[in-house]
């Protein structure tokens, strides 16, 4: 028998595999990738009596694979919060999955657990830029605001390594990330023990997000804005946490940015308003490689021509939103 952790390479990803983990140590081979890559299920050629562990990839986008490990005989645990669909039936099958807006899979996690290693909770929840999602899961642990601030940067961190195109784009490939922290019980530990990890983490972030904050929008309404980011690493890399630092800044709008790719095309962000965090999802999906969740999505290759459509689309669709 074999066993499998398939994850999302983003901060929710490795905080809810970290929990796990530490509560049922397991030798199982890592399956990750960038944040984008979420169609990771297909990379497990599995057998009869495998145990495989899936976070936070949609079911959706997984299915066809889903359904044949389980057709193999595998047992599979499977929590996520993105989009699912109709979740197969099979003895074989455990679901944890929950697509609330203000939920994430750490938290579902830390649900599953009872609180067993809630710090990782939390800094999975801030990376997902659930903030007062990850207060509230705090409260319990009485921690100061100093401790809040370190997860919640932490957490940031984390999720920043996860964006680019490719993982020669990435500061560490998630599967290496994963490793760096999972031996800590505690985020603490692992930010005082592993300085180097934790700098260059924090110091390619700071420099990744002061080349953004120089981009002027592309276009701005009250209602929604939009910024195109250069082909270059340092902006896949900052792609998403830029989202999300734009949607904290003006919570009454959207915000799409948009990076531009090798083959001329675009890898794309969007954030619904903070304050209405409804539509993200059912926007991406009407472009083919589309997807997300209601508070949160992207589209993957945007064709260069539709960049107009794209910026009307969006635009009208949170300007009747509001």
């Amino acid at each position: 028998m074999a066993a499998y952790d398939v994850f999302n390479g983003d901060a929710d990803g490795i905080c809810s595999l970290v929990q796990l983990r530490n509560a049922e140590p397991r030798d199982a081979e890592l399956i990750t990738g960038v944040k984008r890559d979420i169609e990771l299920l297909a990379q497990v050629n599995a057998q009869a009596g495998d145990k495989i562990t899936v976070l936070d990839v949609s079911l959706d986008k997984n299915r066809e694979a889903l359904i044949s490990v389980l057709d193999n005989g595998a047992e599979v645990f499977y929590s996520d919060h993105h989009f699912a669909g109709d979740i197969p039936e099979s003895p074989g099958l455990t679901t944890l999955i929950n697509t609330a807006s203000d939920v994430c899979t750490s938290l579902l996690v830390n649900g599953h657990l009872k609180g067993q290693f809630a710090q990782w909770a939390v800094t999975g929840a801030f990376g997902d830029n659930l903030r007062q999602s990850a207060l509230a899961a705090a409260k319990p642990l009485s921690l100061s605001e100093a401790q809040l601030a370190s997860l919640e940067n932490l957490g940031i961190y984390i999720n920043y390594n996860g964006y680019g195109s490719n993982l020669e784009d990435l500061h560490f490939h998630p599967a290496e990330l994963y490793r760096q922290v999972a031996g800590y019980h505690s985020p603490f530990d692992f930010i005082h023990d592993n300085r180097e990890a934790f700098e260059k983490l924090e110091q390619g972030y700071h420099s990744d997000m002061s080349a953004a904050s120089a981009i002027a929008p592309q276009s701005a309404t009250d209602s929604a804005a939009v910024f195109v980011l250069p082909n270059k690493p340092w902006a896949r890399r900052v792609s998403g946490v830029y989202s999300n630092d734009l949607a904290n800044g003006s919570p009454d709008r959207a915000h799409a940015v948009l990076t531009h790719k090798d083959n001329g095309n675009y890898l794309i962000s969007v954030r619904a308003p903070l304050n209405n965090k409804q539509g993200a999802d059912e926007l991406c999906r009407q472009f083919p490689t589309g997807g997300g969740r209601a508070a949160a999505a992207g589209i993957n290759d945007l064709p260069a021509d539709a960049l107009s459509q794209f910026i009307d689309q969006f635009t009208d669709f949170f300007t009747r939103r509001t």
